[in-house]
Formats: structure tokens, C-alpha cells, sequence
């Protein structure tokens, strides 16, 4: 995969520390198009679950984000979950969705 640039780079590292903070599944963030940063990792509750860049997406939202501008989820799965894709549709079209694995190496990147 290509070289990410320096802001990209940064949503991968904060995916990364959030996913091993919590020792969670997946582990993303995001920027917002004010270049604010959320990060968050999956969340698995009996009464409701959320994969990590729902969580982000939702930590934007209720913060007043408007848009996204990037994002990035890390996982040791090697595939974007469907709902956490559409998270980010949800809010922007074209913004490029990185996904990484634990180790910081890039898999892929959707919508560049």
C-alpha cells in the first residue's frame, strides 16, 4: 500500500493506541473537516454493540462534527465491517476509510 500522509498516519497511530488500551477488537479514528480527531474502540455491551468506528463516528456527531474528512480502523480481522463503512457514508460520501493492521501496516484504503 501507499505511504499514508502525516494527518492519515495519525488516525492509524490513535486506532491503534485505542485498540490496545482497551484491548478491544478494533480500535479507529477519525478527523473531522474542523481537523479534530476521535478516537474509540469497539464496543460489546449485552443490551447494545458497536464496532469501533461506529463509536468514533457517534463520539464526532454528538460532539457537533458536521463532516468527516478521514478515517481509520484497526483490526486483526483484515476486513471494514459493512455498518462501520456505512457509519461514515452516513456523513461523507467520498472521505477515504483506511484500514490497518495491528501493527500499524495499511490494508487498504477505501474512497481514494
Amino acid at each position: 500500500m501507499p505511504d499514508l500522509e502525516a494527518e492519515d498516519q495519525k488516525l492509524v497511530t490513535l486506532a491503534r493506541s485505542s485498540r490496545a488500551r482497551t484491548q478491544a477488537a478494533e480500535g479507529a479514528a477519525i478527523r473531522d473537516t474542523d481537523g479534530r480527531t476521535y478516537a474509540a474502540g469497539t464496543v460489546d455491551q449485552p443490551s447494545f454493540k458497536l464496532t469501533a468506528l461506529q463509536a468514533a463516528v457517534a463520539a464526532a456527531v454528538s460532539s457537533g462534527a458536521e463532516g468527516i474528512e478521514a478515517a481509520a480502523v484497526v483490526t486483526a480481522e483484515g476486513l471494514l465491517k459493512e455498518a462501520s463503512v456505512h457509519a461514515v457514508r452516513d456523513i461523507a460520501a467520498n472521505a477515504p476509510i483506511i484500514l490497518a493492521d495491528p501493527s500499524g501496516e495499511v490494508l487498504q484504503v477505501l474512497g481514494r
